[in-house]
């Protein structure tokens, strides 16, 4: 399983760095859009919807969708980023409540549109940081690798209060403080690096630790989906890893939220 983990990543980092860095525009777009879809394929699964025609027809009208967005230019516009939001306050609600609000989500139609408002503002997102500068998009993402970094190694040191036991049980109220600590860390380093001045430093850190909370939840809302699905992936699309949504998942709450309060937004 280690060797198949090294393979997946020796291949596929390069290629995620290359898309992410060396393109802009429309082929940026395309490439984000790409990935975006291979999680609607994947979402199809959680969503309880069986068939591969019936899948590949939903994951059609997400790219529509998309086209639509991008044609547009709702891929690099504010408001699907709030509506994004509202959908993960939602989200919050149910993941705190699991199982006893289930049937509030649990029809397949449901979890389609909990998908939509999870992928495309997500999408969003990434279209809007690399519009507006490299440095951001690859700064939230260095801050949920190095969230999940730092909530493996203090979950596992000093994990005694259970996050979630009904949706994660191996997640503590620890690990996200550890989570936190790196990701502290790494906006006092952006922030020095960027020579920021104090006012924005500190807004820097605060919209650090916020977004830092909120890809918890990415996380948290894809365990307790695969644990309705009773399913440990979401697909196994990169061997080793699982699925494509198992390595994005705190990215795409993240991304909503990152996006809105980044300079040069709104």
């Amino acid at each position: 399983m280690l060797r198949q983990r090294i393979i997946t990543a020796a291949w596929l980092a390069p290629l995620m760095l290359a898309g992410l860095f060396g393109l802009s525009g429309g082929a940026f777009a395309g490439f984000t859009a790409a990935i975006v879809l291979l999680g609607g394929w994947e979402w199809t699964n959680l969503a309880g919807i069986a068939g591969r025609a019936r899948r590949l027809g939903v994951v059609g009208l997400l790219a529509l969708t998309m086209a639509l967005l991008w044609g547009s230019g709702g891929a690099r516009a504010v408001w699907p980023l709030w509506l994004g939001l509202a959908g993960w306050g939602l989200n919050l609600y149910w993941v705190t409540h699991y199982p006893d609000h289930t049937r509030q989500w649990a029809s397949s139609a449901r979890r389609l549109a909990m998908g939509l408002w999870v992928l495309l503002p997500a999408w969003v997102g990434l279209n809007v940081l690399r519009e507006i500068g490299g440095i951001w998009l690859l700064f939230v993402m260095l801050l949920v690798w190095s969230a999940d970094i730092g909530a493996y190694f203090a979950g596992r040191a000093f994990g005694r209060l259970k996050l979630a036991p009904r949706v994660s049980p191996g997640k503590s109220w620890e690990g996200v403080m550890g989570g936190m600590a790196a990701t502290l860390v790494l906006a006092l380093i952006f922030a020095f690096a960027q020579a920021l001045t104090p006012v924005d430093a500190v807004l820097l850190v605060l919209t650090t630790l916020a977004v830092t909370l909120v890809s918890v939840l990415g996380d948290l809302l894809e365990s307790m989906l695969k644990r309705h699905r009773g399913i440990k992936d979401s697909s196994a699309l990169l061997p080793g890893h699982g699925g494509v949504l198992d390595r994005i998942d705190s990215l795409t709450a993240a991304l909503p939220l990152f996006a809105l309060l980044a300079p040069g937004v709104v």
